[in-house]
């Protein structure tokens, strides 16, 4: 069945530490908490974060805590994509902050330019400016 209404409810994050987590993306990226929540009966703890167009969540089970964190490489896949209005401006802050940047700027001409970070446990989240809108 084809349905003409699919739209973004969020995408999630598998995390280590929830509260160290939510600290990076509200203090170092700027993200917005809308809530917070420990489910015991499921054995995980969540938060939401908002974004424009779906949110973010991040999700820490409660049972198993330590796990291998992925290796970062390319093509960096799955990662989350935000726009950037200023990519200059979004690497000075990221340099400001110690984030390191694992790829990037990278750049097609006049259409967009993009980096990729990565958050405490490797998840990769991609900045980019599109140049032609």
């Amino acid at each position: 069945m084809k349905s003409k209404h699919v739209k973004v409810d969020h995408f999630a994050f598998r995390v280590t530490d929830l509260d160290a987590s939510i600290r990076f993306y509200t203090e170092t990226l700027g993200l917005t908490l809308m809530s917070k929540t420990v489910d015991e009966e499921h054995g995980e703890a969540f938060a939401f974060l908002e974004l424009d167009g779906g949110n973010l969540e991040l999700l820490q089970l409660l049972d198993t805590p330590n796990y291998p964190l992925p290796a970062i490489d390319r093509p960096f896949c799955p990662h989350l994509a935000l726009v950037s209005d200023d990519l200059d401006a979004m690497m000075d802050h990221l340099h400001k902050q110690n984030i390191p940047i694992v790829k990037g700027p990278l750049e097609i001409p006049n259409m967009v330019k993009w980096l990729y970070i990565a958050d405490p446990d490797q998840n990769i989240i991609e900045y980019v400016q599109w140049l032609n809108r």
